[in-house]
């Protein structure tokens, strides 16, 4: 089935807590694109194209990115996706969060015409739910202990501490956190790359008492040998997050063994299909993998579920219920019950646009 048509429409998601902070900065909302591909009869596939500048891309370059991209895609068939995505690759390097949204929407919109739901393409479904981890923004510790307490009466088991590179306040947030909602809850900690190699060593092994399950991303993206230093030098497992910024850099990561996990982020890796290589080459060498924070629509989230449930691996709870703290978010489809996420059983991804909701119920 051939594209007709390529729409891209701007999105800005304000943020329930307008001073959400972590180390690389703060902002009030979440912005990025909603890529819409419609075929020739009228079918439509979407994919989020997400604006994070410390994965490369703000809202400029992600919209130019596209313009850029609309005539390479317009006219071709929508199963050709290894043709689509090499015209992409020779018209712009890199561009990961913009290619993704591509490789999104296309799956989507096949999914859709072949009436299956998207975890069909990838394999089949080897999971049904999800449990789900929640982000605590850089507060005060007694602030981010309140709001701990508050996701778990909420339902959630599984939280993430953001911490800022100072290693006594750091270890003051893990403390009051961990004293507040007791033994029974998963803890993780993400200094977004804050530390040096030796500090983020000090910080770690002062927060192991406080049962800490993963460290995400201690040094900097580029800093291959620190965080290995870092991984041989504290008793838990350390992830790479934005050292795995490609599928050439996991396959490094996992190769080396230079990380216990690595996060996988569909915007990050360029795409589905590049997500499930990424994961395909943990699995290989043996190395840990898991979902990482899709902060964005629940139409992200939505194409993140459908490649978690298609694999084996992705033991850990996912980072896929960010969109909880959004506001105006344009799909619906996927919530979270009982702190979990269910992966929807309708044709494509399973997000539906509210206009389509709006429009079906005044129908009714």
């Amino acid at each position: 089935m051939k594209i007709a048509r390529v729409q891209l429409e701007p999105c800005v998601l304000r943020k329930d807590d307008p001073q959400w902070r972590f180390a690389r900065g703060a902002s009030p909302a979440t912005e990025g694109a909603i890529v819409t591909l419609i075929a020739e009869n009228g079918a439509e596939g979407y994919g989020y194209g997400s604006a994070t500048p410390h994965m490369g891309a703000n809202r400029e370059t992600l919209l130019a990115a596209l313009h850029t991209f609309v005539p390479l895609v317009t006219g071709q068939g929508s199963f050709d996706i290894s043709r689509i995505m090499q015209a992409l690759d020779r018209a712009l390097a890199g561009h990961h969060q913009a290619k993704a949204a591509i490789d999104c929407a296309l799956h989507d919109l096949n999914a859709k015409l072949l009436g299956i739901p998207l975890y069909q393409l990838f394999g089949g479904k080897l999971h049904d739910a999800f449990p789900v981890l929640r982000i605590l923004a850089i507060k005060t510790p007694d602030e981010m202990a309140e709001r701990a307490a508050a996701l778990v009466t909420a339902g959630f088991s599984h939280l993430k501490i953001k911490l800022e590179g100072d290693v006594a306040r750091d270890v003051s947030r893990v403390a009051a956190i961990r004293q507040r909602v007791g033994d029974g809850v998963h803890l993780t900690v993400d200094a977004n790359q804050a530390y040096s190699a030796k500090d983020a060593i000090t910080a770690l092994n002062r927060m192991a008492e406080y049962a800490i399950d993963v460290a995400e991303q201690p040094v900097g993206a580029d800093d291959f040998a620190g965080l290995r230093l870092v991984t041989q030098s504290v008793p838990m497992k350390v992830e790479a997050d934005e050292s795995a910024a490609s599928v050439d850099a996991v396959f490094r990561l996992v190769t080396e063994r230079i990380v216990d996990s690595v996060s996988l982020k569909i915007p990050k890796l360029g795409g589905l299909r590049q997500t499930l290589a990424a994961a395909n080459i943990c699995a290989a060498g043996q190395v840990a993998f898991r979902m990482g924070a899709a902060v964005g629509s629940r139409l992200l989230a939505a194409h993140a579920l459908h490649v978690a449930a298609a694999l084996p691996g992705a033991p850990y709870a996912c980072e896929l219920g960010e969109f909880a703290r959004l506001l105006d978010d344009p799909f619906t489809g996927v919530e979270i019950e009982d702190g979990c996420l269910r992966v929807p059983d309708l044709p494509g991804c399973g997000a539906i646009p509210r206009r389509d909701q709006a429009k079906a119920a005044v129908a009714s």
